[in-house]
């Protein structure tokens, strides 16, 4: 069953991030020299063959470099936008797009210099190759983070559970990245309580029979929820309507065939029932 309306919340946070660029974009102001300096640690650990951080270096402000955005006033770096410019196609595509994706993605390592951007809100990182590495657990130390897309990065391992510590975090895409270790529980993801979009699309879910009890009853502000080909059991947590957040306006379920006929009368009351 597939409970989907548009998606409307990824062009609210794009509308925001335009707003932030424009308002708090690289203005006079210079950078804060630490946060400069982590930056170069992260380059320097990162494999760029498309040359995407040709910008950062020496003698050009931090602020003007590709990716990153400061505040205009503080020049504390806000953002940083590094997706690379192809998704990663499948193994049977032509040669010429697996060549495209290689040249395009960054790779190597993500250097834990990143916690020393105390104002970092934004970090994107879609579509990279890091098929060598985990999901870094120092992720969920980045305490500002409003908005966090991992989405097909190829990472490898397992969901480090202190992502759970993102409170401020609004919007987190794990879409597509490949686990080595089967996902058992969702229990961590009670802790983003501020968040609004959750897509974790492509992840087997089916040991995670707390998925549902999670991701809809304990998550209050949520507006959004992809769960597309996650391969979903049912959830045998104890689950009554009052549970149910009122927020959730789109959820998607495609590719699952488990069947829903216990809560169709809860979801019956949503406004994006199909």
């Amino acid at each position: 069953m597939t409970i989907l309306t548009n998606s409307i919340f990824p062009f609210l946070l794009l509308i925001a991030a335009i707003t932030v660029s424009l308002c708090h974009g690289n203005s006079n102001v210079l950078c804060i020299e630490s946060e400069r300096e982590a930056l170069f640690k992260l380059k320097n650990d990162l494999i760029d063959p498309s040359n995407t951080l040709s910008s950062w270096v020496e003698g050009v402000d931090c602020c003007h470099w590709n990716g990153v955005v400061c505040h205009n006033s503080t020049g504390h770096v806000l953002q940083l936008h590094l997706p690379a410019s192809f998704s990663p196609p499948s193994d049977w595509a032509p040669l010429a797009e697996l060549e495209d994706y290689r040249h395009s993605a960054l790779e190597g390592k993500i250097n834990p210099s990143l916690l020393e951007l105390q104002h970092l809100n934004w970090l994107d990182l879609s579509n990279n190759n890091f098929s060598s590495i985990q999901i870094p657990e120092f992720l969920g130390l980045l305490g500002s983070l409003t908005y966090l897309n991992l989405s097909q990065a190829r990472f490898q391992g397992a969901i480090p559970r202190n992502l759970g510590n993102l409170s401020q975090l609004q919007y987190l895409d794990l879409r597509g990245i490949y686990l080595s270790e089967e996902v058992k529980s969702l229990q961590w993801v009670s802790g983003l309580s501020s968040l609004r979009y959750l897509d974790l699309s492509g992840i087997h879910l089916g040991k995670a029979t707390d998925w549902l009890q999670v991701t809809i009853s304990n998550l209050p502000s949520l507006l959004e929820l992809h769960l597309s080909g996650c391969m979903l059991q049912d959830d045998t947590s104890p689950i009554s309507t009052a549970n149910f957040t009122n927020s959730l306006a789109v959820l998607d379920l495609s590719w699952e065939e488990i069947i829903f006929s216990s809560y169709v009368d809860t979801w019956s009351s949503l406004s994006c029932v199909a």
